[in-house]
């Protein structure tokens, strides 16, 4: 299954993340992907308001208030929709399950798997997982029987050392959560305490 070009939209998911765990407006959700290292979002804070727009259009999120505080500009709050809640779970599950070379989405993807309940992001996983292998065992067999000296498909072996390593520590994640030993949130907005105690304070 190929990634769609949503699913590429990596302010748009983690716009989406950030409100599933309560209304925000853009400043807060801006500061919010800097104080907590979300580097995969590139483009700030244009590409997070070309997305604000994007998922106001399709109805994955609406304006749920506008506030102002003190001398303070005026700011919209938006909220998740149930549309944009199905969403995001949909696209964290591809980015998860989905091999691509373009190995920042399965970082996002792994920032929000928290997103899918536990039973869910171990599927995910594990698809992933077996789709490298079968990756593997096909470059296994490249190396095997195409007769060039070996300089010649050195990417070949790059290829399949990075895809056997990511394959292993999937591996190890399926375990743990398999096992329990990977702690879960009952509720996500448990892990969005990190965006400092001001998150009205400047940008740096």
């Amino acid at each position: 299954m190929a990634l769609r070009r949503a699913d590429r939209d990596l302010p748009g998911l983690t716009v989406l993340a950030l409100l599933m765990t309560g209304p925000r407006h853009t400043y807060e959700m801006h500061r919010m992907m800097i104080d907590t290292h979300k580097d995969f979002v590139t483009g700030l804070p244009r590409s997070m308001y070309h997305s604000v727009e994007r998922l106001l259009r399709d109805e994955h999120i609406v304006v749920a208030d506008t506030i102002r505080d003190g001398s303070r500009p005026e700011r919209i709050v938006y909220a998740l929709t149930d549309a944009g809640r199905a969403e995001l779970v949909a696209r964290v599950r591809r980015l998860l399950e989905t091999p691509d070379p373009d190995a920042t989405l399965l970082v996002a993807g792994l920032s929000f798997v928290a997103c899918l309940p536990p039973t869910e992001a171990a599927a995910a996983l594990r698809a992933r997982r077996d789709a490298l292998a079968g990756r593997c065992t096909e470059l296994e067999r490249v190396l095997a029987e195409t007769p060039v000296p070996r300089m010649l498909l050195l990417e070949v072996e790059y290829e399949l050392a990075r895809a056997a390593s990511e394959r292993d520590w999937l591996g190890t994640i399926v375990a743990d959560l398999d096992s329990g030993q990977l702690d879960w949130p009952e509720d996500v907005a448990e892990l969005t305490a990190l965006a400092g105690p001001d998150p009205e304070a400047p940008l740096s």
